[in-house]
């Protein structure tokens, strides 16, 4: 099942899309206008998100699938960003390109060697709620950044620490700030914007491999598709379990989260992102996150 945010004149509702169809869940109980409110439910009655879902769908009204489509103006869309609290973390160098990536654009490669191969992945805070966007939003660049691109990943969502469904994010980033120096990190990655996860997310019971899914991006300027490429989480060097454990353990982590699982499309070293831009990012079996770009 997928399950979506949308906004109704600010108010939000919670729907869900399964073979048959889309349905508002808050329709059938009001008490339900959030995803976090179905997994606090789902807590209560010691069941999964898909059970309590399924015993609501009798009583929730038949939504047409155009209430999913962008109205194109830029961040005013119906679908939100289907968390709306916690936090946003991230992992970083899981594919073998990242590690090229990162040593790449840095003065000090060196940091990044053994990264790829160490026992201990590289796993970091990414955004807070007022940073994170949903679909067909806007996704920042900062202004003191000449290098900027966007990095798709599987995101991981985590309810009370356990795993219960997966999105798609955009682990927006300035390569030129990171590059000077590698402890700038958290102003390459955190900022206005920097973060957007969507459109949906599909529950962990109807994944049958989370290690085993096709994901692509696309970028467009001006109708003209500038990065076109594909990839397969197959290629992760580490387990989703195990970059749960290792951003779980010894942490407070909040009651919803999302974790970002890295990225292994990167474009050209002479590409970077222009206000304006378009990202596309899909994942098998998940949907298409879709985002422009501002300067912020």
């Amino acid at each position: 099942m997928r399950y979506y945010q949308l906004r109704e004149e600010g108010t939000p509702r919670l729907a869900v899309q399964t073979t048959d169809g889309l349905y508002d869940l808050t329709a059938a109980k009001p008490q339900l206008r959030t995803l976090e409110d179905l997994f606090t439910a789902a807590t209560i009655a010691d069941s999964s998100l898909d059970r309590v879902a399924e015993r609501l769908l009798d009583g929730a009204a038949v939504l047409s699938p155009d209430v999913l489509d962008a109205d194109g103006d830029g961040d005013d869309g119906a679908v939100s960003a289907p968390i709306s609290s916690g936090e946003v973390w991230a992992a970083g160098v899981t594919y073998r390109i990242s590690e090229e990536a990162r040593k790449a654009e840095s003065s000090m490669e060196d940091m990044y060697i053994d990264v790829y191969d160490s026992e201990r992945p590289e796993v970091f805070f990414k955004a807070t709620p007022s940073r994170t966007v949903g679909p067909d939003e806007r996704v920042g660049i900062r202004a003191d950044s000449e290098w900027d691109v966007p990095e798709p990943e599987l995101g991981v969502v985590l309810s009370d620490g356990e795993i219960v469904g997966y999105t798609i994010g955009n682990d927006m980033s300035s390569r030129s700030i990171e590059g000077r120096n590698p402890l700038y990190l958290p102003q390459a990655k955190v900022y206005d914007r920097c973060c957007s996860i969507g459109p949906c997310v599909r529950s962990a019971d109807s994944v049958d491999d989370p290690h085993d899914l096709e994901m692509w991006m696309t970028i467009s300027r001006d109708g003209e598709v500038l990065y076109d490429d594909s990839t397969n989480t197959g290629k992760m060097v580490r387990s989703v379990e195990e970059l749960v454990d290792c951003y779980t353990s010894h942490n407070a982590v909040p009651e919803v989260s999302v974790l970002l699982t890295g990225t292994s499309l990167v474009p050209d070293d002479d590409f970077t992102l222009r206000e304006g831009d378009l990202i596309e990012i899909g994942v098998e079996d998940i949907g298409t996150l879709s985002n422009t770009v501002v300067e912020v």
